[in-house]
């Protein structure tokens, strides 16, 4: 019986080193597996890493364009994109700035509207005769057509001739 011990016993060990073995072999198969993906990886890494250098390039060269910059070296057509381009822009720029002023404007007059209740309530206190909101939209009205009328009171000399006989004429 011992013989039979030792004999299943060494048949168990083989086959313990063989799983052993073929878990190595899986083990080392896997890691030339990650290495190959990991290869892969690092190359679209280094394409992706290209690409993206070249967009910032081409920004760079866009944005010096817009400021003015390396125009000489321009074609008829890029000049004329550009300068669409610019228009657009400040198209756009304009718009912006016009909705800002009429956002202040119309702030200004709500803080108007308040400040002429206000005076007309201080006024009220005091016993002095306030200036209504009607009444003071109606100066402003005034004055500025006043402006208006002055500009256009402006009497300009139109003379057609030589420069010589403007001189006569003036004597």
């Amino acid at each position: 019986m011992h013989g039979c011990t030792l004999l299943t016993f060494f048949l168990g060990k083989i086959f313990s080193i063989q799983g052993t073995i073929e878990r190595y072999q899986k083990h080392v198969k896997g890691l030339q597996c990650n290495e190959k993906a990991m290869e892969e990886q690092d190359l679209q890494t280094k394409h992706e890493t290209a690409e993206l250098m070249k967009n910032i390039e081409v920004l760079e060269t866009s944005k010096r364009r817009l400021l003015g910059e390396d125009v000489g070296l321009c074609t008829l057509e890029e000049l004329q994109h550009l300068e669409k381009q610019l228009d657009r822009n400040v198209a756009k720029i304009r718009a912006q700035k016009n909705r800002v002023f009429n956002q202040q404007i119309q702030q200004l007059k709500e803080k108007e509207k308040f400040l002429l209740a206000e005076n007309a309530k201080l006024a009220q206190k005091n016993g002095t005769p306030g200036q209504t909101p009607e009444r003071s939209s109606q100066q402003n009205n005034d004055a500025a057509s006043e402006e208006n009328s002055q500009v256009s009171e402006v009497i300009t000399d139109l003379f057609i001739g030589l420069p010589e006989s403007r001189i006569k004429h003036a004597k």
